[in-house]
């Protein structure tokens, strides 16, 4: 018997049972339209003022209803208790309504850790994290004792080391031993999203019990830290110790077998799968058909996908990203259209991939078409999405298009950036580059090496001296990132176009490690325009030795011998290079008409369509000739 039924004399005990077991039957039929029928019954007989049935109703208007039918539900109800308003509060989250929800919350004449809970709950779920660490800072001077779901709402917030061993410190002064499986199961998420595996361990070792949450969210934050090998001994301890995992275990270690390549584990895992019945997951399926493909087995990745039963966006985006991977950016596209054809809604990733595939091989309007179902879908404010289609305006030469869409992201992270930059730079925009880098700077999220790796390319492009050495020598102190590779390249490459080789030298001999091959090329070509012969012979030879199958010391230096008329030289240089198995590289372009990609490798006669794409070059050369365009010249080998 409920203690609310002692309020209720004679044959109204039994009406109270009847419609609580109504709203019961609310929430497994979840229809608004059966909500609103024993709402206004309850109007009908007097119970809607009754505290625990409107509580109740609130609660059903919260979760399928509007705000306004919920908050005339909760203005209805005489008496409230806390927990009619602290569900009113979570509704109120639930649809967005932060401000208001605060308003509530400062109204309140009672609140228990409940309370305290849902808005920092509510804020976290609404993205504003410093409202929640200063709702918490509000509970502790109110002398409230946080719950254990208090802490760990508060676990997935910690960024830093010292916090997150701060709430630590707290559950075990307040003696919330980790014999409660929640805290000790986000304490070891939070370590391991921090890097520090050896906490997470020892949390592990020291709980009570252990669930298959525990194993699981150990396994993961091995893999985070990059201990995959660790991560699979986990996933082994685990089986032998009589733990059953479930198929998000599976799923983790088969994406563990991908990143490590390792197509035999894989496979083992792969059969467990299919013994436990978990192929049919689409969660488990799709990190398969990923496994294979990371490990060059993309026919098994087709015949698995093609075998499936029944297909979702999930398993639908993992084989388009697989065929992109493989460059069959036709069978991609082939793919997106059949799963639009099926009413299988595209994810963010399947339209970032497609987007992708689009900006490589089709014609612009092909993009624009895609954009145009991102804002039909409503994914345009997605991160994702929205920095693919940046990424595509940009690379087709559209830079006002990707600038715009930038500009009307909500939330831009340091991909959106970086995707911005480089978009400018390749566009030749390198003034707005600094420009966009500076405001980068100032108010977004601190930049990285692919950020400044962007930069010094358009220094690069802008002969901007000054300004490149000025961002490369600041890079460690500024901005933590110690240069590699590509910022040495762009650097050397800077200074030696713009003649100063000594410097660019200094910068060389300067490096904590040997100079690779791309560093010394990036000197290569502007020693053969300053007309530094030494230099270009020193830098070809130093190539020849670190690559000496690569072709291009070879024809840098005969290109110098044959400007000075060292004929000798030359030919000996070209001879050397026949003589050595080297890599060429086949230059290729390609036009898309219509549905149709024409691909035209360098040196090539025949391809698809060549005879009649040489015939009508034939008929427009003789009508230019009928015309008199003698200034023009065509001509076909």
């Amino acid at each position: 018997m409920y203690p609310f039924l002692k309020q209720v004399h004679g044959p109204h005990r039994i009406s109270l049972s009847y419609y609580s077991n109504l709203i019961d039957h609310c929430l497994s039929l979840k229809s608004l339209t059966f909500v609103k029928t024993i709402h206004a019954q309850l109007i009908k007989v007097g119970f809607d003022s009754h505290t625990f049935l409107g509580n109740r109703c609130l609660d059903l208007y919260s979760q399928f209803g509007t705000v306004n039918d919920a908050l005339k539900v909760f203005d209805g109800i005489p008496d409230k208790n806390c927990i009619s308003w602290n569900i009113c509060l979570k509704g109120l989250f639930r649809y967005g309504h932060v401000e208001r929800a605060g308003c509530l919350f400062d109204e309140m004449p009672v609140r228990d850790v409940v309370s305290w809970n849902t808005m920092i709950s509510g804020y976290v779920s609404c993205g504003f994290v410093d409202y929640a660490l200063g709702v918490f800072m509000e509970m502790q001077n109110a002398g409230v004792r946080p719950s254990g779901f208090t802490l760990s709402i508060l676990m997935s917030l910690v960024s830093c080391a010292r916090h997150g061993k701060q709430i630590h410190g707290c559950i075990i002064r307040r003696c919330l031993n980790l014999s409660n499986l929640v805290l000790g199961n986000s304490l070891i998420d939070m370590y391991g999203k921090l890097g520090l595996l050896d906490y997470a361990f020892g949390v592990f070792f020291t709980m009570e019990e252990l669930d298959v949450i525990s194993w699981n969210t150990l396994i993961l934050s091995c893999h985070r830290s990059g201990y995959r090998e660790l991560a699979l001994d986990q996933f082994y301890l685990m089986r032998t110790t009589g733990n059953s995992p479930d198929q998000f275990t599976m799923s983790t270690v088969i994406s563990i077998c991908s990143n490590l390549q390792d197509l035999e584990k894989g496979k083992q895992i792969f059969a467990l799968c299919i013994k436990v019945g978990f192929i049919s997951n689409s969660i488990v399926s799709s990190a398969v058909i990923d496994l294979f493909s990371k490990c060059n087995r993309l026919e098994d990745s087709v015949q698995l996908f093609e075998g499936l039963d029944q297909w979702d966006s999930a398993l639908c985006n993992s084989m388009i990203s697989s065929y992109v991977g493989h460059g069959f950016m036709e069978d991609a596209l082939q793919l997106f259209v059949l799963t639009m054809r099926e009413n299988l809604r595209p994810t963010e990733f399947t339209l970032s991939s497609v987007l992708s595939t689009v900006s490589t091989f089709l014609p612009a309007e092909q993009g624009s078409q895609i954009h145009a179902l991102v804002v039909k879908l409503g994914f345009e404010s997605d991160a994702v999405v929205a920095n693919s289609l940046v990424e595509n305006y940009a690379k087709i030469g559209l830079i006002g298009f990707a600038m715009k869409i930038f500009t009307e992201m909500g939330v831009r992270d340091l991909i959106s950036w970086n995707t911005l930059i480089l978009g400018l730079t390749n566009n030749g925009r390198v003034y707005e580059t600094l420009d966009i880098f500076k405001e980068l700077v100032q108010g977004g999220p601190k930049p990285d090496r692919t950020t400044l790796a962007g930069v010094l390319l358009a220094c690069n492009y802008g002969s901007f001296v000054d300004d490149g050495l000025t961002i490369f020598s600041s890079m460690e102190n500024e901005y933590g990132v110690l240069p590699g590779d590509e910022h040495y390249a762009r650097i050397v490459e800077l200074l030696s176009r713009a003649g100063k080789f000594k410097e660019a030298m200094d910068i060389i001999d300067a490096m904590p490690y040997e100079p690779s091959f791309i560093i010394w090329g990036s000197i290569l070509g502007a020693s053969v325009i300053h007309g530094d012969l030494k230099l270009t012979e020193r830098v070809a030879e130093r190539m020849m030795e670190l690559e000496p199958q690569s072709s291009l010391p070879y024809l840098v230096l005969s290109r110098a011998y044959e400007m000075r008329g060292r004929w000798e030289s030359m030919v000996r240089v070209r001879k050397s290079m026949k003589h050595k198995v080297v890599k060429k590289v086949t230059g290729c372009s390609w036009i898309g008409i219509k549905n149709h990609i024409y691909m035209f490798k360098a040196d090539q006669v025949q391809h698809h369509g060549g005879k009649d794409i040489y015939l009508v070059l034939r008929l427009l050369i003789g009508e230019m000739e009928d015309k008199d365009y003698s200034h023009l010249h065509v001509i076909i080998t």
